[in-house]
């Protein structure tokens, strides 16, 4: 337990210091109750669309790891992969997995299924991003913000997504950066 609760404590550090840096245009944490989290990392997070639905977003990672809950909008998963912890957030409009990369054998890839409900697909931004649309009404429902990331001198790192079925990859080019490293794939309704 000490060891999960030393490792929440590193995550959140790099992530606040990212968040601070970055400014106040980040969303922020809050409580919401259409927003439901699995107990451990590979059952991931069900999150509202703008129809009132919910998709899942699945962290398929190689460690299954309980999460440590700091409070209800706040969670961390500690040793998912390699260097590799994932601070996982409540906002008022969805989810962001902050992915803190703690060193240079960190993984480049990783990876968020998803199950959308019935009539909902992903479609491909020029933004990098990918909308949640709904087939009938052709309406934007929901949407993965190209994701972003920064080292430790809060220098820009490359991150950006690929789609491999209906699994989101994140792709973080970190090799020669300072650590902690903080990715930030967002999703909002």
């Amino acid at each position: 337990m000490r060891h999960a609760q030393d490792g929440a404590a590193a995550a959140m550090n790099a992530v606040s210091r990212i968040l601070v840096a970055r400014g106040k245009h980040e969303p922020h944490e809050l409580d919401n109750p259409d927003v439901a989290w699995g107990q451990r990392t590979r059952e991931g997070v069900w999150a509202p669309t703008r129809d009132g639905q919910r998709i899942h977003i699945g962290i398929a990672v190689s460690g299954d790891q309980p999460a440590t809950v700091l409070r209800p909008s706040l969670r961390v998963f500690v040793g998912v992969e390699v260097d590799t912890d994932i601070v996982a957030q409540t906002t008022d409009s969805g989810v962001r997995l902050l992915t803190v990369l703690h060193g240079p054998d960190a993984p480049t890839e990783f990876r968020f299924p998803l199950s959308l409900a019935e009539g909902l697909a992903l479609e491909a931004m020029p933004s990098g991003g990918y909308d949640v649309v709904h087939l009938r009404y052709g309406a934007t429902v929901g949407r993965f913000y190209n994701p972003w990331a920064a080292d430790s001198m809060f220098r820009p790192v490359k991150a950006d997504y690929a789609l491999e079925g209906s699994t989101v990859v994140m792709r973080v080019q970190h090799h020669g950066s300072y650590y902690p490293v903080v990715a930030d794939p967002l999703y909002s309704r």
